[in-house]
């Protein structure tokens, strides 16, 4: 979740504000997990996203004077690591680049092996796809499906209406499903649920 006004107190913003490193460190160390994994999801690379979240934090700090500690840490930090990835994105020369090695690690029991292929080439085609859709499209579901972001969450992270929100998360997972359908369908009639 992006409300992290519990978790991180308003004291040691003010104290980060004011140029405390200890008050920063500590503020890294609680959001950073959450910051590589989110530039993980958006630009698919391991060394990518760290270099990305650590240039992020890094742009943070000389920019904390226009941060108000009055309000939550994380929609405004993201917004930094959003433009960071987003930039790194559109720098690259080709979609090539990407490697889809190791994007997103949940906790499930072990499959069988048969069972485990296929879940391999499900998820290699998910995330082929993922960076197949368009960087608005990408980063709605990453942030929707992989970190479970409310409405509210995401319209405060993406400085957007609710209602643009759930326009945008429609017209992504919709355009996810048409690319894994062709796929999947020229592979031999198998159905994508949706």
């Amino acid at each position: 979740m992006f409300d992290d006004s519990t978790e991180i107190s308003k004291t040691t913003l003010v104290a980060w504000k004011e140029g405390d490193e200890k008050a920063f460190e500590e503020i890294v160390n609680m959001t950073m997990k959450k910051a590589y994994a989110i530039a993980l999801g958006l630009v698919g690379n391991v060394e990518d996203a760290r270099d990305l979240s650590q240039e992020a934090f890094m742009a943070a700090h000389r920019g904390r004077e226009g941060f108000d500690p009055d309000r939550p840490f994380f929609p405004w930090f993201y917004r930094i690591l959003r433009n960071r990835c987003l930039n790194f994105i559109r720098s690259r020369s080709g979609r090539g680049e990407i490697s889809m090695d190791v994007l997103v690690e949940k906790e499930c029991p072990r499959p069988q092996p048969d069972r485990a292929l296929m879940k391999k080439e499900d998820s290699d085609a998910l995330w082929e796809a993922l960076f197949d859709l368009s960087e608005e499209h990408r980063e709605i579901i990453v942030l929707r499906n992989f970190h479970d972001l409310t409405y509210r969450e995401l319209s405060e992270a993406l400085d957007i209406s609710e209602g643009t929100v759930m326009s945008r998360l429609f017209y992504a997972r919709k355009a996810l499903y048409d690319i894994l359908k062709d796929r999947v369908g020229s592979g031999g009639g198998e159905e994508v649920d949706s």
